[in-house]
């Protein structure tokens, strides 16, 4: 599981617990100008993976790491996809995180609301 917050104008994701062995990362920062924006996605978890760069894919239990779908890099932190959301991004080492947080509609919130004061400013 991850959590969000933003600091600044950057968005922050911390990996937790055993989360943290299986993607090989235990923080993500990424730049506010870099978010397109979040969704809540539960189905996500039936897309297709890729090809695992580094980390853990035991399907039904948990994704975790870099994985390259097509010619993109997409991280994962997934056990219970019910609690999914994407982050969409552009210019930046991923084009997509995601991840499993605690409340996913606080999450996206914050993401949304943080990208627009941004835009704002």
């Amino acid at each position: 599981m991850a959590t969000v917050e933003i600091d600044g104008n950057t968005l922050v994701v911390e990996i937790e617990g055993l989360d943290r062995l299986w993607a090989l990362r235990s923080r993500l920062e990424i730049p506010l100008a870099n978010v397109r924006g979040a969704t809540i996605d539960p189905g996500v978890n039936k897309e297709p993976k890729g090809v695992r760069t580094a980390g853990t894919h035991m399907p039904g239990v948990i994704t975790a790491g870099s994985f390259r779908v097509g010619g993109d890099r997409v991280f994962w932190d997934v056990r219970d996809p019910a609690k999914a959301i994407v982050i969409e991004l552009r210019d930046d080492r991923y084009a997509r995180l995601i991840i499993q947080v605690p409340d996913p509609h606080a999450a996206v919130t914050l993401i949304e609301r943080a990208i627009i004061r941004r835009r704002a400013s």
